[in-house]
Formats: structure tokens, C-alpha cells, sequence
């Protein structure tokens, strides 16, 4: 499995990154998973408050697992450590796993930027593979798809 951290700041256009490269991926024949930080305060939302799954939780459950239709939803009121997300994101063994966020960790990465102040205060992390102007994803993604494509290919 291969691994790519996509970051920058809010609104640098890394969900929009990521959803891009899941379809090109796709297309090639990858299955794709997403390890995305919550970057927004707070726990992310829940389903429907009356749901099963929520009424679980309200009466103290630390996990709820919900299965059909060829799909899961698991929700857990516990921490991980991040190279346990890792783990719970790669169950599916898929062949590239992209990490939204998570910038301090280790790992390869693609770094958005908008402007020379993010740069500046981004060029530090550790890990950087390549840095993308955030005009780029709207200017010329072919050339940031075909990076993406040589990226997963090599070392297979």
C-alpha cells in the first residue's frame, strides 16, 4: 500500500485534491481509501439522532459497528493514536491510502499552498514531495494527475 498525505490549510483545495485523484485512481484499476483529520472542532457528525447507532451511544456504548449492503459505518467514542488510524483506514487492503491532514506526522506529502506565507510557514514539515499553488488544480490537474500516476507506480 502506498501512502500520500495531502495537506496545507483550511481551504486550500485538499478535499478537492483528493476526490480528484480517488476517480483517477479508480480509473487505473486502485482501490482507494482516505484518512481525513477533523480539523473543524469537536466530534464529527453522527447520523440521524434517531438511529440505532445513536441511541447505542447515548446509553454508553464505546463502539457501534453497522453492516449491510456491502458497506460498514463504525463510530467509536475512543482516541487512537494516528499510526492506529492508519491501521483501521488500510483494513480494506487498498493499494493507495490518502491521508487528508495530519501534517505534523510522518509520511510523504503534498503540500497546498495559496499564497508565499503558507509556503513559508509549511516549507518546515517534514516529508514534502512536491508543493502545489492551489491555481494549479484548476489550471493544468493533468500535469499534477500524470505526478500522481508516476508516484504510485514507482517502486511496484
Amino acid at each position: 500500500m502506498k501512502t500520500l498525505h495531502v495537506v496545507g490549510f483550511k481551504n486550500s483545495g485538499k478535499t478537492t485534491l483528493v476526490s480528484h485523484w480517488i476517480t483517477v485512481l479508480k480509473r487505473l484499476g486502485y482501490e482507494v481509501a482516505v484518512l481525513k483529520h477533523h480539523g473543524h472542532g469537536g466530534a464529527p457528525e453522527l447520523p440521524p439522532t434517531h438511529t440505532d447507532t445513536v441511541q447505542f451511544l447515548e446509553f454508553g456504548a464505546v463502539s457501534t459497528l453497522v453492516a449491510g449492503g456491502d458497506m460498514i459505518q463504525l463510530i467509536q467514542n475512543k482516541d487512537y493514536s494516528f499510526e492506529q488510524l492508519k491501521t483501521l483506514a488500510a483494513l480494506s487492503e487498498p493499494g493507495v491510502l490518502f491521508i487528508e491532514g495530519y501534517k505534523k506526522e510522518a509520511g510523504e506529502k503534498v503540500v497546498l499552498i495559496r499564497n508565499e506565507d503558507e509556503r513559508k510557514e509549511l516549507e518546515s514539515l517534514s516529508g514534502i514531495i512536491r508543493t502545489v499553488k492551489t491555481a494549479e488544480l484548476f489550471e493544468d490537474i493533468t500535469r499534477l494527475d500524470d505526478w500522481l500516476k508516476e508516484w504510485v507506480e514507482a517502486g511496484q
